[in-house]
């Protein structure tokens, strides 16, 4: 459902704002006529947001909900400090208000989304569990089978978007000022950060490891240049199995925070890594990124060679081992647990592809 555009100030910092009253207005943009008579929270997870699933009773249709998952800002402050000056969740809300009713990929509806400099963000979806969708956890190992249906979706995500010359000037906030922000960001604090990550990992990663994942962070901004230099596309760049849902035994795509231009096979790249165990991935991620491949020229996208597309592959896995050895050494972006499975899992990438070796720095 696309939300109607909203002209009462929704905003909240905590969920006690999320009151009868905030989602009787929420309610109005869509169904002027419809009363909402309760709301209660059902469950509260804080990590990079501070996620809310709501139940809220009114008289409406059966097509208006009545679960709600709202996002704010993190009540973590380690969590918010890292996510507010890139303004990660103003970027999930401008994504859902201006790019999602383009993008191929199975979400969540939209009930509203508003964001204002200096006063915050929040965004209010359709919880998917209402219609029958389960949602997946960061630490999921998924079976090839579902592997394989994510691979097919990432690539009609990419396809659609593949080198369009008019996409980062549609949708030119992608790269923007906040994007190159972050990135900076990234760069100043990724040796610190690594460092401190490593150092919590202790026996999840190999110490034979630590020298290149230190050098990796000393170069990072040349990396992310290699990285990104390549036809472009729109990519999700944070799908792991914690942003997955599924319905019907069919992928969706949650959490759009880090949605931008880049390599398409990034997303695959970090998918395989996080979503699959080590040993189920050693056997089939080969023919998996093959299927990936073989669906981007399905779509017409010529020129994806085989070789080329293995070496950008194994350059990407850097990524998402770089992803959940900071998101241990900030704290409080996810469960502990998962990430420390997600580090488990990214690092034996890391060394079964020996992936430092496939970026020239």
């Amino acid at each position: 459902m696309p939300t109607a555009a909203m002209k009462h100030n929704i905003l909240a910092n905590h969920p006690d704002g999320l009151t009868d009253g905030w989602a009787q207005q929420i309610v109005n943009s869509h169904y002027p006529n419809v009363m909402v008579s309760s709301v209660a929270i059902v469950s509260v997870q804080v990590g990079t947001t501070t996620r809310i699933r709501l139940s809220v009773k009114h008289n409406g249709p059966e097509k208006l909900p009545r679960q709600w998952f709202v996002k704010l800002p993190s009540l973590a402050w380690r969590a918010r400090l890292i996510t507010a000056l890139p303004r990660l969740l103003h970027t999930e809300v401008r994504f859902y208000n201006e790019a999602a009713q383009a993008v191929p990929v199975a979400m969540p509806g939209i009930l509203a989304a508003q964001s204002s400099l200096g006063r915050g963000a929040i965004l209010v979806l359709t919880d998917v569990t209402e219609s029958g969708g389960v949602t997946g956890n960061p630490a999921d190992a998924l079976t090839v089978e579902q592997a394989l249906l994510v691979v097919q979706q990432l690539a009609r995500l990419h396809a659609h978007f593949w080198n369009k010359a008019d996409l980062e000037k549609t949708y030119y906030w992608l790269n923007g000022p906040v994007r190159r922000l972050e990135d900076h960001l990234g760069t100043a604090l990724a040796v610190p950060l690594m460092k401190r990550g490593l150092r919590q990992a202790g026996k999840l990663i190999s110490r034979p490891l630590h020298a290149s994942a230190i050098h990796y962070a000393q170069h990072r901004r040349r990396v992310m240049h290699y990285l990104s230099n390549t036809p472009q596309t729109l990519v999700h760049h944070d799908c792991h199995p914690g942003n997955l849902f599924w319905s019907r035994s069919k992928p969706g795509l949650l959490d759009w925070q880090l949605v931008r231009v880049g390599e398409g096979v990034g997303d695959v790249a970090y998918f395989l890594a996080t979503a699959l165990d080590p040993k189920v991935r050693r056997l089939h991620e080969a023919n998996l990124l093959s299927i990936y491949g073989k669906e981007l020229r399905d779509h017409g996208i010529a020129g994806i060679d085989t070789e080329n597309l293995m070496r950008r592959y194994r350059a990407h896995l850097t990524y998402p081992f770089e992803a959940m050895v900071v998101s241990l050494a900030v704290g409080g972006m996810m469960e502990l647990e998962s990430n420390h499975e997600l580090i488990r899992r990214t690092a034996a990438a890391i060394e079964d592809l020996d992936a430092f070796s496939a970026i020239p720095i």
